[in-house]
């Protein structure tokens, strides 16, 4: 018999026995009736600056015959009863037409998987480039300034997720959840992500982690062409028929095609537009526009667990801070990367876009996280589906002029922020995005209606994290993607209204909002494939 027992504290550096002993006592059964236990879950717990510790979850199972007693199972609300968690595939038949999955990022890698775990052998389209290539297109933009506006942060194998710190948190509850971070795991990701309240994986480890995925889908028949963009899509009669492809040499061919996950992620505007002429229903979202923020991770060690600050057990420390206004707005912190860097995250030229990244050892000097200010579609002047993305876009430019061209980024002091006067120079916190950066005002290409409630919130964000508005603090912009400010509509069947066949997917198609709710999203959309092959009844 298998229970889950909740709620177990132990100290920075109890043992590993220890939580066994304490799981069986919680049990009421001896140490020896225990067959195996093993962490399930472990958060921190330092809402007492004098006593951090540890909150855990335990996986315990039993030897065969042993038992808990009811009146312990009654009494005791934190244990349940649980099983080994196992993802079943659904059944399906071999479709007529390969499926064809667009992206391959987080949504539309699991969503391939999933397929060509189902022997659907899918064929994937990714206008980037394989995460090998992709990594020293990345470091030459860096390090130059020359942008490949097809292979970068945003665009090729792993998605926007792969330059980031690989955040596996999600608030959705689908149990497909399990069978992300397993999957991962299988793919050697850490197996702390399987228990952490927190888990992350690490721009270092990441590109590991997404080939070794990739290998799984071609071994199982699958197909990934890079440097290949969706182009068009050929609807007859509201069905989905064909596709065209575009590719890096700018030649076309047509596919047929009558099932398309469309997981091309929130950066991908020119297909928008594409999809927008082809006449599929695109709605406004709202989303979130803001800056970066840079603080010393000591401070931040030090703000939240006090004393025990600095212990290799705890690590960095991360922080989520939100604070709403009467008016309806709100001010929150998002990807918050302990110990990382502020990255150049352009995919346009001549645009400046951040975004925050971490090693999985999140050792670096600074914490960064993004700052946002929600956008409802009310801020984007136009009724337009696509308002949202020329807002992104009118910002970037400002962001690059303010910071003087060649994807300099414009910073500025917290304390000359909040002073309204430009930056000459840092104080203790120095930058760390790496094309390099402009001190001046961030006033000059940030608008009211974000720059003030920026300076509200931040005030307030510092009665929850004490230093949150340390002078020294540096902003940098503009952080524009945090999420799409477009939305395809679908179905409750998944696919678009306009386009039977055609899945819109993940972040892009504004169903998701990070690696584990895109994932997840991606094998609902496969799976909804999946039923529809068994219902229409093509065999193998």
């Amino acid at each position: 018999m298998m229970y889950h027992v909740s709620e177990i504290s132990l100290g920075l550096h109890n043992v590993e026995g220890e939580l066994t002993a304490r799981a069986a006592k919680r049990l009421r059964v001896r140490d020896s009736d225990i067959a195996s236990c093993k962490l399930y879950r472990r958060s921190v717990d330092a809402r007492k600056k004098n006593d951090v510790h540890f909150i855990c979850t335990a996986e315990v199972t039993l030897r065969p015959g042993v038992q808990v007693k009811k009146n312990v199972l009654q009494r005791d609300h934190k244990i349940q009863q649980a099983s080994v968690y196992q993802y079943h595939l659904p059944e399906s038949n071999l479709l007529p037409v390969r499926p064809v999955v667009a992206g391959f990022g987080p949504a539309g890698m699991f969503a391939a998987l999933t397929l060509a775990q189902a022997g659907q052998r899918p064929i994937i389209l990714e206008r980037g480039a394989p995460v090998e290539e992709r990594s020293r297109d990345v470091e030459h933009f860096w390090k130059t300034g020359s942008l490949n506006t097809n292979s970068n942060v945003q665009f090729g194998e792993g998605g926007a997720g792969t330059f980031s710190d690989g955040k596996l948190t999600t608030g959705t509850k689908n149990p497909h959840i399990r069978h992300v971070l397993e999957t991962f795991v299988q793919a050697g990701a850490p197996d702390c992500i399987l228990w952490e309240a927190k888990p992350h994986i690490g721009t270092d480890r990441l590109p590991g982690v997404v080939r070794t995925i990739r290998q799984t889908i071609l071994s199982l028949g699958g197909e990934v062409r890079f440097h290949s963009k969706l182009d068009h899509i050929k609807v007859h009669n509201g069905i989905l028929q064909g596709v065209t492809v575009c590719q890096e040499d700018g030649t076309r061919y047509d596919m047929p095609c009558g099932h398309l996950i469309l997981a091309v992620g929130h950066s991908a505007r020119d297909t928008f537009e594409m999809l927008l002429q082809s006449h599929l229903q695109l709605q406004q979202k709202p989303f979130a526009v803001g800056v970066r923020i840079e603080h010393l991770q000591e401070k931040i060690d030090q703000a939240l667990y006090g004393q025990a600050a600095g212990d290799p057990a705890l690590g960095a420390a991360s922080y989520k801070l939100a604070v709403h206004f009467p008016d309806g707005r709100s001010i929150y912190t998002f990807c918050m990367c302990p110990g990382g860097t502020v990255v150049p995250a352009a995919s346009e030229e001549k645009r400046v876009a951040t975004n925050g990244m971490s090693s999985f050892a999140r050792d670096g000097r600074n914490a960064n996280a993004a700052l946002l200010a929600g956008l409802t579609p009310a801020d984007f002047g136009s009724p337009h589906p696509l308002a949202g993305i020329a807002l992104q876009r009118q910002l970037e430019s400002a962001a690059y002029l303010t910071g003087g061209g060649a994807y300099l980024a414009p910073v500025q002091r917290l304390g000359d922020f909040l002073d309204r006067k430009p930056s000459q120079r840092c104080g203790s916190v120095r930058p760390t995005y790496s094309r390099g950066v402009t001190y001046t005002d961030l006033h000059k290409c940030l608008p009211p209606f974000l720059t003030e409630p920026l300076e509200q919130g931040i005030r307030k964000l510092a009665g929850r994290l004490h230093g949150f508005d340390d002078a020294d603090a540096l902003l940098t912009a503009v952080e524009s993607r945090s999420s799409s400010p477009v939305r395809v509509v679908r179905s409750s069947a998944l696919f678009a209204p306009d386009a039977r066949g055609l899945y819109p997917c993940g972040e892009g198609a504004g169903y998701a909002g990070g690696i584990m709710s895109a994932a997840v999203d991606g094998i609902r959309c496969a799976e909804a494939i999946l039923l529809e092959s068994q219902n229409a009844g093509w065999k193998r």
